[in-house]
Order: structure tokens, then C-alpha cells, then sequence
């Protein structure tokens, strides 16, 4: 039986745009089964975007029962470990057709593919009974609850959140108070958005919002972004939550995958790939038609045991997990060079696409060896970068002091840097009084 990430694999080597894709998938569990349990897929190519949800049909059975939907253009999508696809469209032999009639999933018109016994399957297992029209694929095969909708629907809807300005309306289903204000499959964002929106959205952990975990005792002095898992606990036998946010510290890597039909596909596709927590990370452009990957990202000579200072993984996680301790003095310095390489990176895109078409045109293998050698270049480049980083927010944040750099006065040779201590907020020191009382408290001074 193929797993989640080996029907991956599988499907993109036999599929050359998303419609093949769904095809192959289809397929693939019909004939060999499937071994993990469900999962939602965003499939695109250079011309349209699909989500697809699947569920395996139990132990020791082949094939399983999904659905996959197109998103409309001008429209924006997103899943979280939770299907979101509920009702939808049954064959009418053109908008929507079932895998008796795959053969027709070329037709730019089908908008909608599902697999013919979905319904059938959950009537066997007497999960649903009423009509076919009303049949809902999410509502039937993972019923929504207060987990679902505050640690999966939440993420997708702080995504929607930054780029529709009518999402503060399904706030109360995102925190799971009102699990039947449910949010639409996608939205229409207010504004065209771009690679620095989505890559915004990557960085989401619920800021400015009622989820925010930067606005309680919890994020410590410091406003820190995340918190350790476990994710749910209790305290003198009440269960209470953290939030399970888009930007996590648990995150082995991320990307925004950009493609631009107008261009040969090894240069019209990018994948923009970054490591570790996303609020934190830098994403460097990796075409797809490149041949190898930077050495830092492929191996850096270390494991998930092996710390190795060539490796992005770890050089990534220095810089993040100092950052935890340390988050609204040192945060706008992190800022400022992650800003400062993304958009000289997209900048520079501009002309390496354009190089690049140009080398295809009198041979792709040409253009193949320009965009790998950039892409490893600038992968190593974001290494190199962010390993100085550190050195200079340890430095400067060391021992929880800030030290500044000062101007050299004429005829000196150097001057200390500029100290300050700020200590903690007021907020916090109140926290520190109202739980130890008087521990700290200094004796009323003599006058």
C-alpha cells in the first residue's frame, strides 16, 4: 500500500499538470490502496489550483474515497490537517465528473472530480443516510469538533484573515465557539496578491487577533511567538490549550511554490524554501528545473542529532531558538536582514528570469546549468548570511544587555559601545510581585 508522502512522489513522476496529477492519484490508491489515513493536497500547475481531500477506506483495503475541487480564479484556498471540502456538485457529465468518467478530466470545464463510491463507501459504513445532494464529504468522514476548528480551520482562516477584510465574521468558528459558522472552501482576497503576501500569510501565529501568544504571561517577558508542546494541558484537573498557529517551531521546512505560465517551465517555476519556524526563516528562490540542491540544504554534514553550523536546519534553529528568549528587543534586527535578502532575492528573479528564457531559447540544458548554479549560489549565500547574523544578535543581546555600536571620536582609537539594561515590562515585574508577594520587596528607605 502507498503512503501519503510516496503517493507524492509517485504522482509527480507521472504527471505533467494538476489534471494528470489527480488522475494518477486516483489510480494509484485504486490499484495498490492506501496505507496512511486522510489528507488534504493543494495540486497546481502554471494554469489552475486544485485542493483534494482523501481518506483511506480501512485496514488491508485498496483504493479510497476523495474528492478534488478547482479553484476558481482570482480566488485563494487553504487546508490545515482537517478537510474542508463539505458538499459538492455530483456528475453532470461536463462541471463535474467521478472516476467512471476520468477520461473526460481534460475538459477545461470539469471543475469538480470525486471518487464514484464516496458515498457509497460511507453508507456501507452507515455514516450517512440521507440523500446523494446532501451528502457532505468533510461532515461525514471527519465531523468537525472544538480541536478541528481551533487547531486546523484557525490556520487556515488567520491566512484569509490578512488578505480578506470580511473574515473577522467567521472569527467565533475559527475559536470554535460556533462550529456552524463555517468558513467557505476559498475566498476572494480584497487585493491581487503576490509572493511577499503569501510568504506574510507562512509567517501568521495569530497576531493581531484573540489568538494571539505573544499578548499573555505565557510568551514570557519577552512577547515570544510560540509555545512548548504539549499543546493541550491541565491545571488542578481543568483542560486548557495553547494555539496551534501556521508559524510553529516545529516546522522542518516550508515553501511558496510560484509559477509563471508565460515562461518555459524550468524558469516559469520557483519554489521559494525556507527551514525551521517560518516568522523566522528565510525563503531563497529554487528554480524548478535546477539539478542539484545547496549543499546546506541537502545534507551540511549533520543529522536531527548532529549539530552542524553547515547545515541550514541548524543554523536556522541557532538563530530562531535565541530569538525565542529575546523576541521584541532583537526581533526588528532578524527582521531587517530577512527583509533585506528576500527582497533583494525577489529582485534579482527579475533578471535571472529573464537570462534564463533567453539561454532556453538556444538550449534548455543552458539554461538548466544558469538557474542551478544561482539557486545553489544563493541557497548557500542565505546560510552564509544568517550564520553572521548570529554572531551579531549574540553579541549585541548577550547576557541581557543591548550594546550598541558608537561613533569613534576623532583622535581615539575606539570607544565602548553605547549600554543599556531595559530589563522587563511593567507588566511583567507586576506578574513577578503578585506571585511571590512581598519575597523581593525592598525595606522602606530611612529618611
Amino acid at each position: 500500500m502507498i503512503d501519503y508522502g510516496t503517493l507524492i512522489y509517485f504522482t509527480l513522476q507521472r504527471a505533467k499538470n494538476a489534471r494528470e496529477a489527480i488522475y494518477n492519484l486516483s489510480q494509484l490508491v485504486s490499484d495498490y490502496g492506501y496505507a496512511s489515513s486522510g489528507e488534504s493536497f493543494s495540486i497546481a500547475d502554471a494554469n489552475e489550483a486544485w485542493i483534494l481531500e482523501l481518506v483511506g477506506k480501512g485496514q488491508g483495503k485498496k483504493g479510497a474515497v476523495w474528492v478534488a475541487r478547482r479553484i476558481p480564479d482570482g480566488y485563494i484556498s487553504g487546508h490545515a490537517n482537517h478537510p474542508r471540502i463539505t458538499s459538492f456538485p455530483l456528475s453532470d457529465g461536463v462541471k463535474s465528473i467521478s472516476t467512471k468518467e476520468l477520461d473526460k478530466i481534460n475538459n477545461p470545464e470539469v471543475e469538480t472530480v470525486y471518487a464514484y463510491d464516496v458515498i457509497d463507501v460511507a453508507r456501507g459504513f452507515g455514516w450517512f443516510e440521507g440523500q446523494d445532494k446532501d451528502f457532505s464529504f468533510s461532515d461525514t468522514y471527519a465531523p468537525l469538533d472544538f480541536s478541528g476548528a481551533r487547531f486546523c480551520e484557525a490556520r487556515v482562516w488567520s491566512g484569509f484573515n490578512m488578505v480578506n477584510s470580511q473574515m473577522g465574521n467567521y472569527l467565533d468558528y475559527a475559536m470554535g465557539e460556533n462550529l456552524k459558522n463555517r468558513m467557505p472552501l476559498w475566498i476572494k482576497p480584497d487585493n491581487k496578491i503576490g509572493v511577499k503576501d503569501v510568504i506574510g500569510m507562512m509567517r501568521n501565529y495569530y497576531q493581531g487577533t484573540p489568538m494571539d501568544m505573544t499578548k499573555d504571561i505565557g510568551a514570557g517577558p519577552y512577547g515570544c511567538t510560540v509555545r512548548w508542546r504539549p499543546m493541550e494541558w491541565k491545571v488542578d484537573g481543568v483542560g486548557y490549550i495553547f494555539e496551534r498557529a501556521i508559524s510553529t517551531k516545529q516546522t522542518g521546512f516550508s515553501f511558496v511554490a510560484q509559477s509563471r505560465s508565460w515562461l518555459p517551465d524550468p524558469v516559469g517555476g520557483i519554489n521559494w524554501f525556507g527551514v525551521d519556524d517560518t516568522y523566522y526563516t528565510v525563503y531563497s528562490p529554487m528554480y524548478c528545473g535546477i539539478t542539484r540542491v545547496p549543499e546546506t540544504f541537502a545534507v551540511g554534514n549533520g543529522d536531527i542529532m548532529t549539530f552542524s553550523d553547515n547545515a541550514a536546519f541548524w543554523v536556522f534553529n541557532q538563530v530562531t531558538n535565541f530569538a525565542y528568549t529575546r523576541t521584541n528587543l532583537l526581533i526588528s534586527d532578524l527582521q531587517k536582514k530577512q527583509k533585506e535578502l528576500e527582497d533583494g532575492y525577489i529582485s534579482e528573479t527579475e533578471n535571472i528570469d529573464k537570462t534564463a528564457a533567453a539561454l532556453y531559447k538556444k538550449g534548455p540544458a543552458n539554461a538548466v546549468k544558469y538557474l542551478t548554479e544561482y539557486s545553489v549560489k544563493t541557497g548557500n549565500n542565505t546560510v552564509i548570511q544568517w550564520k553572521e547574523l548570529y554572531k551579531f544578535l549574540f553579541t549585541k543581546y548577550v547576557d541581557g544587555n543591548v550594546k550598541e555600536k558608537q561613533e569613534i571620536p576623532k583622535g581615539y582609537n575606539r570607544v565602548n559601545p553605547k549600554l543599556s539594561q531595559p530589563g522587563y515590562s511593567e507588566e511583567w515585574y507586576r506578574a513577578i510581585v503578585k506571585s511571590t508577594g512581598d519575597k523581593f520587596r525592598e525595606p522602606e528607605k530611612q529618611k
